[in-house]
């Protein structure tokens, strides 16, 4: 590519994203990189590069690291809970459903490493005001559903709670174990997950 390309390249997207969307713009690049290295290496001064505006551009949007930082998780969260919804649909949903949907937490997590890390360590920067602060409030909802539509109709809520604690700390467990290189990436392994195993 020329320096002539690299030019080009700019300037298009400095068109696509002078109306309205460059937020959305700032995100998806950020996304781009953190697929490419820990969200540690990324800077506000890259992404702008990477979409092709000022870094004071960048600073209309996102105040600092942190805030970009939890709008790329909230992305992140959203897709998560996309790819649960999909799995267990996929399954035909009941007890199928449910042991893919614990799969499919585990394949996110091995898929989008960096982005998983993130959204698991990340709380919102200051002043941002929410009912709810959890990054992963959609797919944890959904857990706690599915939970409670395999447990007995009389299962108190306190029963639910804990089958659903109980459910994610196991996919969450086996996710991290395989990222850190304690347990091997096997699909075998991730297709060993049952409803026995999540909710007893």
């Amino acid at each position: 590519m020329t320096s002539n390309d690299n030019s080009v390249n700019i300037e298009s997207k400095r068109s696509r994203y002078h109306h309205g969307d460059l937020r959305e713009a700032l995100i998806d690049a950020g996304m781009e990189l953190l697929a490419e290295r820990s969200v540690e290496d990324l800077s506000l001064r890259e992404i702008a590069r990477r979409v092709g505006v000022s870094a004071t551009a960048v600073y209309r949007h996102f105040p600092d690291k942190q805030a970009l930082s939890f709008a790329m998780c909230k992305r992140g969260a959203d897709l998560l809970a996309e790819q649960s919804q999909a799995a267990m649909a996929a399954a035909g949903g009941g007890v199928d459903g449910f042991d893919a949907t614990g799969q499919a937490y585990v394949r996110f997590a091995l898929e989008h490493p960096a982005l998983f890390r993130l959204i698991m360590t990340t709380r919102p920067p200051a002043g941002h005001f929410a009912v709810d602060v959890s990054l992963v409030s959609t797919a944890i909802r959904q857990l706690r559903e599915n939970v409670a539509a395999l447990l007995p109709p009389t299962s108190s809520p306190e029963r639910q709670q804990m089958a659903a604690i109980h459910a994610w700390s196991l996919v969450h467990g086996m996710a991290m174990l395989m990222l850190d290189g304690q347990i091997p990436a096997d699909e075998a392994i991730i297709q060993s997950i049952s409803r026995k195993d999540l909710v007893g």
